[in-house]
Formats: structure tokens, C-alpha cells, sequence
């Protein structure tokens, strides 16, 4: 009688085996789940940044402002007319030197 339990013993890990560490097995299946949400959330990322790009795109295919905008914020360049007024911030070696007198 001993011999058919642990038959039915070594016979039930043997069955179990595939289950839970086979190719198909539940523990795969659990990381490959866990990479496709690490990946979804990659691509929402990406898409938020499409949409800004395409957005950017539209701007400057459409109007004038957007790329005045980046003329002004990359390059420095001002309209004919206008000044240019640059605050730079206080040097701090300066500044103790004269709270020192």
C-alpha cells in the first residue's frame, strides 16, 4: 500500500511540475505580466510626449508665435525696437566681503 501513495505522491510532482516551473508555467507567466505593465506604462509616457511633440509641430506649421517663441527663448533674439534687459544674480563672494566691512 506504501508503494501506490508515494507512486501517487512522486506522480502528483511530477504533474505539478510543469505547473508551477515549466515554460508555461504560473511563475512565468506572473513576471512576463508584471514586464508588460512596466512596458504600458513606458508607453503612456511616450504618448504624452508624441503629443506634446505633435503639438509642438502644429504650432509652428500654423502660426508665427511659436517660433518667435523659441527665437527669443534660444537664441536671445529681440524684435527691432525692443531692449534687452539681463538680471544677473548677486555674487556671493561680493556680497560677504561687504557685510564684512
Amino acid at each position: 500500500m506504501r508503494i501506490v501513495i508515494y507512486s501517487m505522491l512522486v506522480l502528483l510532482i511530477v504533474i505539478q511540475y510543469p505547473l508551477w516551473l515549466g515554460k508555461g508555467g504560473w511563475l512565468k507567466v506572473y513576471e512576463m505580466e508584471r514586464q508588460v505593465e512596466l512596458q504600458e506604462a513606458k508607453n503612456s509616457l511616450l504618448a504624452l510626449r508624441n503629443a506634446k511633440l505633435a503639438g509642438d509641430v502644429k504650432d509652428l506649421k500654423e502660426g508665427t508665435r511659436a517660433i518667435e517663441e523659441r527665437a527669443r527663448v534660444e537664441h536671445g533674439m529681440i524684435k527691432e525696437g525692443e531692449f534687452f534687459v539681463q538680471i544677473l544674480p548677486a555674487d556671493k563672494s561680493s556680497e560677504s566681503q561687504a557685510r564684512k566691512q
